[in-house]
C-alpha cells in the first residue's frame, strides 16, 4: 500500500477506538432528568450560596443575574456577585438588578486586585466563598452547597432545584453542566458545537461520572459543589494559578475522595455573544496550550494526532480520486464517515444542520491552528489573556 493508504488505515484504527473504546465520548445522553421527568426530590432542601465572579459583564448581566434571583428553589438561596475590578459598571448594574427583581438576598462585593500567584477569577471565587461562609462557620445556617456559575450563564427557573436534587439523590459532591453556548451567527454555529465535541473527546463524560475514575472534569459555567467537599479539596486555593480552572476544580475534588457528575445542559445557557471568528479564536487560544501543559513535545504529538485523525481522511480521499489509489480512497472514506457520524449527536444537540458533519475536518484544522497560535502567544508573553490580564505559566513550585 502507499504511504497515504497506511496513514488512512491508521486513521480508521483510531476511529475504531474512539467510537467504541473511548468512553462513548460522542454520545450526548449524559444529562439531568428532563423537566417532564420529575426528579426525586429530597425531604429537606439544603441551603445554597451562589457565587458569581464577574469582570466587565454589563453586557450580559441583565440576562443572567435575574435568572438566579427568580429561581423557584424551595430552600434558602443567596447570591454573592463578586466584581473583579470591572470598569464598565458591572457592580452598580448588579445592585440595580437585585433591587429591581428582589426575592433572593444578594451581596455585591469586590476583593480588590488579585494577590500574587492568583488568577483574577479564582481570587474572586475565593472571596465569594469566604463571604458565603462568613459568620456561619459550623453554624446551622451555613450554606450546604455552593453554586459556582459564570456571569454569562442564564438558568431556567427550576435549574437549581434540578442540580440539588441530582446531588442529594446521587450522593454527589460535584454536579456540573456544560451550558449550551450561543449559536446565533455563522461562525458560532460552525465553531461552538465542535468546541463541546472536542471537550468531550478530551474528557469523556461517562468516564468522569464513574465513581473512583481517574478522569476528572467540570464545566466552569455551572458547578454545584457540596461545601464540605470544597473545604476538603481546598477550593480554590489548591489550584489558584489555574487558567483551566474548571478541570482543576474537578481534579481537586476527585483527589480528595469526592464523587463527580458532568453532563450536557438542557436548561442552562450562555448568553455571551461571539460576533465573529476573532472572538471565538481568542476564546480557544487563551487556554489551548495550557491544556497541553505548556509542553512543546505534547503540542507536537497533539498536532500529529489531529492530523492523522481528522485531516488524513479527506486527504486520502482526494489522493484516491486524483491518483487512482483505491485503497487510500476507500480507507479515507471509511474514516471520514466514522468521523462525521460521531459528530451528528452533537449537531443534533445544538439543533444544527447535519450537513455540517462532513465539514468537521475543516473545523478541526481551525482548532489545530488555534492551538498552535496559543503556543506562539505563550512564548511571546501573550499566552493566557483574558479581559486585560495576561497570566504566565503556573509556577510548579507553588501549590497546584
Amino acid at each position: 500500500m502507499s504511504t497515504i493508504a497506511w496513514i488512512a488505515l491508521a486513521s480508521v484504527a483510531a476511529w475504531g477506538y474512539l467510537l467504541l473504546g473511548h468512553g462513548f465520548f460522542w454520545r450526548t445522553d449524559q444529562r439531568l432528568p428532563a423537566p417532564l421527568e420529575k426528579p426525586v426530590e429530597p425531604d429537606r432542601w439544603p441551603s445554597v450560596a451562589v457565587v458569581v465572579p464577574a469582570r466587565d459583564e454589563a453586557l450580559v448581566l441583565p440576562r443572567s443575574l435575574p435568572s438566579l434571583l427568580t429561581q423557584d428553589y424551595p430552600g434558602p438561596l443567596e447570591v454573592f456577585l463578586v466584581d473583579d475590578g470591572s470598569t464598565d459598571g458591572t457592580g452598580e448594574l448588579a445592585r440595580e438588578l437585585a433591587a429591581r427583581h428582589g426575592g433572593r438576598p444578594v451581596t455585591v462585593s469586590s476583593p480588590g486586585p488579585p494577590a500574587p500567584g492568583w488568577t483574577g477569577k479564582l481570587w474572586a471565587v475565593r472571596h465569594g466563598i469566604a463571604l458565603a461562609r462568613a459568620g456561619h462557620e459550623g453554624g446551622e445556617d451555613a450554606a450546604e452547597y455552593l453554586l459556582l456559575t459564570d456571569a454569562d450563564i442564564a438558568h431556567e427557573p427550576d435549574g437549581v432545584r434540578h442540580l440539588v436534587a441530582a446531588a442529594v439523590g446521587g450522593r454527589l459532591d460535584l454536579v456540573s453542566q456544560m451550558a449550551r453556548l450561543r449559536t446565533a451567527n455563522g461562525w458560532e454555529r460552525h465553531i461552538v458545537p465542535a468546541f463541546v465535541y472536542f471537550f468531550a473527546m478530551l474528557y469523556p463524560f461517562r468516564r468522569v461520572n464513574r465513581p473512583m475514575a481517574r478522569t476528572a472534569a467540570a464545566a466552569g459555567g455551572c458547578v454545584l459543589l457540596r461545601t464540605e467537599a470544597a473545604v476538603r479539596a481546598g477550593v480554590p486555593d489548591s489550584y489558584r494559578q489555574a487558567v483551566i480552572d474548571d478541570v482543576s476544580l474537578a481534579r481537586a475534588v476527585r483527589r480528595s475522595g469526592g464523587r463527580l457528575w458532568l453532563g450536557l445542559a438542557d436548561r442552562v445557557d450562555s448568553v455571551r455573544p461571539y460576533p465573529g471568528l476573532t472572538e471565538l479564536w481568542l476564546m480557544v487560544a487563551r487556554c489551548a496550550y495550557a491544556q497541553l501543559w505548556h509542553n512543546p513535545l505534547v503540542l507536537a504529538v497533539a498536532v500529529a494526532g489531529l492530523g492523522v485523525v481528522f485531516l488524513a481522511p479527506p486527504a486520502a480521499v482526494c489522493a484516491g480520486l486524483l491518483t487512482g489509489d483505491a485503497a487510500a480512497g476507500a480507507l479515507g472514506a471509511a474514516a471520514w464517515a466514522a468521523m462525521a457520524g460521531s459528530y451528528v449527536p452533537m449537531l443534533r444537540y445544538y439543533r444544527q444542520s447535519l450537513w455540517q458533519a462532513p465539514a468537521l475536518p475543516f473545523t478541526a484544522a481551525l482548532y489545530l491552528a488555534m492551538t498552535v497560535d496559543s503556543a506562539v502567544r505563550h512564548y511571546r508573553g501573550r499566552g493566557a489573556q483574558w479581559k486585560g490580564r495576561t497570566y504566565p505559566r503556573p509556577d510548579p513550585t507553588r501549590t497546584a
